[in-house]
């Protein structure tokens, strides 16, 4: 018992730390990493010299080389760019891996057309490549359809062992089969794979043609529509920014530096393209614009779309610099601490990244790190360099977060901690080239193609992404029929919707979604695509009030009241009404209502209210049931829409008729008071 409580006081830990820092990738709210002195080891320990080697200097990072045509298939082999960028090279038609690529091309339109006839023959193309030549990945996406139970029987065991053969060679069932090994809490097998995933994802932000600015968009909010998110996911088609484009047309510099920005980094739904960030930046420069000028250098400094020129690169920051530019001084020291452009100078380095740390600038930070961890220039001190990484990784540096997974994994500068380190490496990984998939799933559900969408977050989904689980079992509550949800032998029955919504839920949940951990509450409570199971609703429900989510604290106060999944206790109740109004003051009309049925129920515990209130659980169903069957029956809806249209117009005329008499009688009184008070006044009036 005492080892059970310890290993989920372990996970609820881990859950913690991913909501912590997943919200920085997810909505962009603020996080915060705090590391105990328990984590930190002695500066003297033995194990620091012995896996110093893990950080030869020689590891520290390049600026990378320039973009080749072939980079996305180098870092993620078997990558679905080809179906959604068809611009790779053409290669020989019988290679197995052209046959993989046209079999995952028909399955894409099969699930946007609802095409069965068409999807049974991509999987059976999938088959006869993965058998017949052990194609990994046509091995991976069988994977995918043995575990969502698309075309396939839901088999777990087969997905696994899919996955398992296929992750030597490709990287999307290496994810799966790391965050398989996470969920079931087997770190030391996860962290392996995650380290690997890590270091790709890391190599990645530089030569990838996508963003290295991870977007991924949550398409609701709660029950709704996220319409805010989603409106400034259209790119070009987006009103905002074709504002912004107009703006930097008539000589903006700041709307020029922005679009140059988006460009340079495919923010707000843009394509990533290097020539036209710099045709941009160059222009707001040309308007004295100083941030474009930092980006000019680092631009010339990587050779992103341009020759690769540290010259240049020095001029440009140096000029950002004098602005001042705090993230140009780091961009200097990197120059001065690999001798690009300059003579190697470690002292000079260390100022320039001291300025820019000084400043807030997480680059400057993340570099003295670096240097201080592998005693580049100064002594080494892990303690100093775990310092600056934490700052680094709480401002969103991926390779902070990449530093502080590998300390906690080696056991350099902290304490051996192979579930944190999981978790570190497990979010620098989801940022690695395969997560191209969010932004072609988006694109789809923007276009109104939802079955395409959902089977593109489905794919996300088993690779360990919060979001896209979300996303998917939205898509399934949402549009039912019209996701194209794809079942083992057809499209989805009632039950296989509901099983596949509540599974994704509940994966999302144990990733720290509250909403998720909601809904998997209400579907255990009412029975939805499940048993009822008060038990397991109360369990759900904890987790979300973990969140501190108003709607599961009052949750769990109605279920103290009655007893429900958890002890009769009307104190705790009380308790937890209390705590959701102070959570959400729009809460205030249920809670008082809650509160006034706890004090009859505790004062007048056999009166007849409160037989009235213990019944109006069973009520609502039977109203739904009325309401859905009678009055929004077709024929009866529109004899009651009739009637309430007469019942206006009945009201209107009443209210008319009523004007005219108190008008009428407004006007008998004006003339009374004009009828001469003698005869003689008339006659003299005249006069």
């Amino acid at each position: 018992m005492q080892i059970r409580m310890q290993l989920q006081a372990r996970r609820l830990q881990l859950i913690f730390l991913i909501i912590c820092l997943c919200s920085f990738f997810i909505n962009a709210r603020p996080f915060l990493i705090v590391i105990s002195q328990d984590d930190l080891k002695d500066a003297a320990s033995p194990d620091d010299s012995s896996d110093s080697a893990n950080y030869d200097s020689a590891e520290w990072d390049e600026f990378g080389e320039p973009e080749s045509q072939n980079a996305a298939q180098e870092l993620d082999p078997g990558t679905w760019r080809p179906i959604f960028e068809p611009d790779s090279p053409a290669s020989d038609p019988d290679a197995p891996e052209d046959l993989y690529y046209t079999a995952l091309g028909k399955m894409m339109t099969a699930v946007s057309s609802g095409d069965l006839r068409l999807m049974e023959d991509a999987v059976g193309d999938i088959d006869q490549v993965a058998v017949e030549s052990g194609d990994p990945h046509a091995q991976s996406v069988l994977g995918l359809l043995y575990g969502m139970g698309i075309m396939k029987e839901t088999n777990k065991a087969k997905a696994f062992m899919y996955h398992y053969f296929a992750a030597e060679g490709n990287k999307q069932s290496k994810m799966a089969l790391a965050y398989s090994y996470f969920r079931q809490e087997m770190y030391e097998k996860a962290v392996k794979l995650y380290a690997e995933l890590a270091e790709v994802a890391i190599n990645s932000l530089l030569v990838s043609k996508d963003s290295p600015v991870i977007e991924p968009v949550r398409i609701h909010n709660g029950a709704e529509e996220n319409k805010q998110a989603l409106r400034k996911s259209r790119g070009e088609e987006d009103e905002d920014f074709q504002i912004l484009e107009y703006q930097a047309q008539k000589g903006n510099a700041g709307a020029m530096y922005r679009i140059g920005l988006f460009y340079y980094f495919g923010l707000r739904g843009l394509r990533r393209d290097h020539a036209k960030a710099l045709i941009w930046f160059s222009k707001a420069v040309d308007k004295g614009e100083p941030k474009s000028m930092e980006l000019l250098g680092e631009i010339y400094a990587r050779g992103a779309g341009v020759e690769r020129d540290y010259t240049k690169a020095l001029q440009w920051l140096t000029r950002a610099s004098k602005h001042p530019s705090f993230s140009a001084y780091n961009g200097i020291g990197y120059l001065y601490v690999k001798g690009y452009g300059v003579e190697k100078n470690f002292t000079k380095a260390k100022e320039y990244f001291e300025k820019a740390a000084n400043n807030d600038e997480s680059g400057g930070h993340y570099n003295l790190g670096v240097m201080y961890l592998k005693g580049i220039g100064v002594k080494r001190d892990v303690k100093k360099a775990c310092t600056h990484f934490i700052v680094a990784a709480n401002a969103g540096q991926p390779k902070a977060f990449y530093q502080l997974a590998k300390m906690f994994h080696t056991g350099v500068g902290l304490k051996r901690n192979i579930p944190m380190a999981s978790a570190l490496y497990k979010l620098v990984a989801e940022r690695g080239p395969w997560s191209s998939l969010s932004r072609w799933a988006l694109e789809s559900y923007l276009k109104s193609d939802i079955g395409k969408a959902f089977f593109l977050y489905a794919r996300m989904a088993e690779l360990g992404y919060e979001v896209a689980q979300s996303n998917a079992a939205w898509i399934l509550d949402k549009y039912g029929e019209q996701s194209m949800c794809l079942g083992e032998s057809g499209f989805c029955t009632d039950a296989e919707l509901h099983q596949r919504a509540h599974s994704l839920w509940w994966q999302a949940s144990e990733q720290g979604n509250e909403h998720a951990a909601l809904l998997i509450g209400d579907a255990y409570y009412y029975g939805r695509g499940t048993d009822v199971d008060y038990d397991r609703a109360a369990e759900a429900y904890m987790h979300a009030k973990s969140q501190l989510n108003a709607q599961a604290m009052f949750n769990l106060g109605y279920m103290h009241e009655h007893g429900l999944g958890l002890p009769f206790d009307l104190h705790l109740a009380k308790r937890y009404y209390d705590q959701a109004l102070e959570l959400d003051p729009a809460a205030r009309l249920p809670v008082k209502l809650a509160l006034a049925s706890l004090w009859l129920r505790k004062n007048h515990a056999d009166s007849f209210l409160v037989h009235v209130i213990d019944s109006l659980p069973e009520v609502y169903p039977k109203i739904d049931v009325w309401v859905e069957d009678v009055l929004l029956e077709e024929g009866n809806a529109t004899i009651l829409t009739l009637f309430a249209c007469l019942l206006t117009v009945l009201y209107l005329r009443e209210r008319q008729r009523r004007h005219a008499v108190v008008r009428a009688a407004a006007a008998a009184a004006a003339a009374a008071e004009a009828v001469p008070l003698h005869p003689n006044d008339h006659v003299a009036a005249q006069n």
